[in-house]
């Protein structure tokens, strides 16, 4: 007599997902550990844009230029992009890479949390307001006991400035890329367009030096490029594999990796508050995610 299965729920998360998620997570604190390396931080972001736009350039040649629904959004992506850019290298120029990382990575879902309840009058449920509240203690520990001295105002300020391009930028990316019902196109006209417009900014920032830059350090910015564009594919493919929120929350171990990496290359001091603070960060992005 055969027996018939017991049937049961789908895994929310296969394992193969799972650890595509959490090398997305370390490809993206990966290429920003490469930018704080580097002695000019806006020389190394840029580079990163730049090189990311050449490959996704190279991608879109089969895919058609973007439809009239996405250019608005186009356009105000590449804008938040060019923000984000500029003021992660301004904060990397202000503090250490174990510090900053976190702080501008673990706000963005607080911010983009409340610029939803704001703007959209999306409102978190319990779970959220609470990760909302731990994440607010996890970045102050940060600011104040996370380094071997208190992080300046200035460096704090520009931490989360970028954090707040970050929310909104993903904002802008998601409505982008839902307008033209065309999400892979969308992403690589964002990425080929950011990348030219951060080649301006280099040129303009560095004048006669750019393409000596460009040439200097091509192997470093190609490397973070690909890092960056395999990143953000992969979290892409991931949301049509898993809970959205499941991956969000997943991809936000990048906080952890970050820790290891300024450790590991960048050889910052890791005490213990900075430990404390970045657990309790990535405690408060999963109970935003999950509970949200």
């Amino acid at each position: 007599m055969l027996l018939t299965p017991i049937a049961r729920e789908p895994f929310p998360m296969s394992t193969t997902v799972f650890f595509a998620v959490l090398l997305a997570a370390l490809l993206h604190a990966s290429w920003n550990a490469l930018v704080k390396i580097g002695e000019e931080r806006l020389v190394g972001v840029s580079l990163v844009a730049i090189f990311s736009g050449l490959i996704a350039a190279v991608a879109l040649l089969p895919m058609g230029l973007p439809s009239a629904a996405e250019l608005p959004w186009l356009c105000l992506s590449v804008l938040l992009h060019i923000g984000y850019c500029l003021f992660l290298s301004h904060a990397y120029n202000q503090g250490d890479f174990g510090q900053i990382y976190p702080l501008a990575r673990g706000s963005a879902p607080l911010l983009a949390m409340a610029l939803s309840a704001i703007l959209l009058g999306d409102y978190p449920g319990y779970g959220g307001l609470i990760g909302a509240c731990v994440l607010i203690m996890g970045v102050l520990l940060m600011a104040w006991r996370g380094g071997q001295q208190r992080l300046a105002s200035k460096a704090v300020r520009a931490a989360l400035i970028t954090a707040m391009f970050t929310a909104t930028y993903t904002l802008s990316d998601g409505a982008g890329a839902r307008a033209g019902g065309e999400p892979v196109r969308y992403t690589l006209w964002l990425f080929a367009s950011t990348g030219l417009a951060m080649l301006l900014v280099l040129i303009v920032h560095q004048k006669r030096n750019a393409w000596r830059q460009i040439r200097r350090h091509a192997m470093a910015g190609m490397a973070g490029g690909a890092m960056s564009l395999l990143a953000y594919g992969i979290v892409i493919w991931a949301m049509t594999q898993a809970p959205i929120g499941v991956v969000a929350a997943l991809r936000e171990s990048s906080v952890l990796f970050a820790m290891l990496l300024s450790v590991w290359l960048l050889k910052e001091p890791l005490g213990r508050m900075r430990l404390t603070a970045a657990a309790i960060i990535t405690g408060g992005v999963l109970l935003t995610r999950l509970g949200g």
